[in-house]
């Protein structure tokens, strides 16, 4: 179903175009909101530095593995996976109460750059352990306070952009983390390669000095470059822009986000999203393909079994990801045109698909690499499938924050399971890991696939209580 289609439906009734007056007319509207737009785009984009920063704090001990980090800090067994899973339990624990206190405080521009600081921080601090039990500490430490920004950055995006614009938007966010992935094996090269016993530190460990460094400065900025909520953003934008802002919001839903706000009905928020049982469904379907992706914090270790030194290793690792970002960039544009979702996360899911079975099938050189780029663009279905969470929960803002936070902090748990399924007893195949990963792919593309199916028949019902009643004022769902 066209998203411009279901536009025309609902998104600006007859009431608010006759508002339009109070900007000038429809005409001065549309200048005044592509204004409005392309200042809020380059507020926004300090996002993406921060979830570049945000992933490379995360992996950066999947980098340190080849320099040294095992044998210095004496690990053994499943330690190693397990100081990664570590920072899934923190991640988990806090992102619903941050993003019901985000929504609470509405202060995205001081609290998550406090957070930003705090984890640049503990990054830092990984740099001067010595055992397995301060590694421990330190990450779990690290996913506690990491926990408030994806889940708040999606909310902050979707306080401000309709539904049209989100997919992209959102899109252009996560792209941070694929960037992380190609930027951060290449920054990583060069600290590894250079810092060895410099000031008598092991490479591996200026590598979290350096990158919590860079993580705590931009930290700074941020404070100074991040916008608050509409009702909240006088400082940077006009009384008729931050007019414009609401309005778009409650045109796009046919509800206005800022009453629900002054009533601060946070916790019905809560009990609505844990009682719907579409949210479970959304998680679960997000936690099978986090499974499926969890070669992310092991992509040093695939790479490494072409049989390259570690210098090509880290550099090998780049390409995958950049194209990655141009797929997933590409595919929630023309999702956006298109007004489509499910499909836009099942092909590059499938895509994904293949490499697995490429890379399970053959150890020959040129057809792993192959995969790994295959295996990386399917991020770009997992994006996608973030746009189509905000769409589906758009109202009340209370409800979206807390489902947001929600999904993405169960499907963490696909992370922690993601853990263990790389062992090196699996390598260098990694046979059983290939495999793992095929059944929670397609797993996830079966539940999309049936969850379209419910919206589109709930889209269905809604057109005949329209046609009934003679309305159509019903918000039609994205498939």
């Amino acid at each position: 179903m066209s998203y411009k289609a279901q536009d025309v439906s609902f998104s600006r009734n007859a009431s608010f175009a006759d508002d339009d007056e109070e900007f000038g007319g429809p005409e001065a509207r549309r200048v005044l909101e592509r204004k409005l737009l392309r200042k809020l785009d380059l507020r926004m984009s300090i996002l993406i530095v921060i979830y570049i920063l945000n992933y490379i704090d995360r992996n950066n001990a999947a980098a340190a593995r080849l320099r040294g980090f095992e044998k210095d800090l004496g690990l053994h067994g499943s330690q190693f996976p397990t100081i990664l899973s570590i920072l899934y339990v923190g991640y988990i624990i806090m992102q619903v109460p941050s993003n019901m206190f985000l929504n609470y405080i509405g202060k995205p521009s001081i609290y998550l750059p406090a957070c930003m600081a705090v984890w640049g921080v503990i990054s830092i601090l990984t740099g001067i352990t010595h055992n397995f039990v301060g590694a421990l500490l330190t990450r779990f430490f690290l996913g506690f306070v990491e926990a408030a920004f994806f889940p708040g950055a999606l909310f902050l995006l979707s306080k401000w952009y309709k539904r049209s614009e989100l997919s992209l938007r959102t899109a252009i966010l996560s792209c941070g983390s694929l960037l992380s992935n190609a930027f951060g094996a290449l920054i990583a090269s060069g600290i590894l390669d250079s810092m060895e016993g410099k000031m008598g530190q092991a490479a591996w460990r200026w590598l979290f000095y350096i990158e919590g460094a860079m993580t705590v400065f931009v930290a700074v900025c941020a404070i100074f470059i991040l916008p608050d909520f509409p009702e909240t953003s006088s400082r940077w934008l006009s009384p008729a822009e931050v007019s414009l802002a609401k309005r778009r919001m409650a045109e796009d839903a046919g509800v206005g986000d800022e009453q629900e706000t002054e009533d601060k009905s946070h916790f019905t928020g809560l009990f609505q999203a844990v009682t719907d049982w579409r949210v479970w469904w959304m998680a679960f379907a997000l936690t099978s393909i986090v499974i499926s992706l969890s070669f992310n914090a092991f992509f040093p270790t695939l790479s490494a079994t072409m049989g390259f030194n570690r210098t090509k290793t880290l550099l090998l690792c780049a390409p995958p990801w950049i194209f990655a970002t141009i797929v997933a960039l590409l595919n929630s544009r023309h999702s956006d045109a298109t007004g489509e979702r499910c499909w836009h996360i099942i092909t590059p899911l499938f895509f994904g698909l293949i490499g697995f079975i490429i890379a399970a099938s053959t150890m020959n050189l040129a057809a792993r690499y192959i995969s790994l780029f295959l295996m990386s663009q399917s991020y770009a279905g997992f994006i996608v499938f973030l746009a189509w969470v905000s769409n589906t929960f758009a109202r009340p803002p209370s409800k979206r924050a807390v489902t947001l936070a929600l999904i993405n902090a169960f499907s963490q748990l696909g992370n922690i399971a993601g853990s263990y399924v790389w062992p090196p007893g699996w390598g260098p195949s990694y046979q059983y890991s290939y495999a793992i990963c095929i059944s929670t792919n397609g797993l996830g593309i079966i539940m999309c696939f049936i969850f379209r199916h419910h919206l589109a028949f709930l889209n269905r019902r809604a057109e005949e209580i329209d046609e009934s009643s003679g309305s159509r004022k019903l918000a039609k769902y994205i498939l």
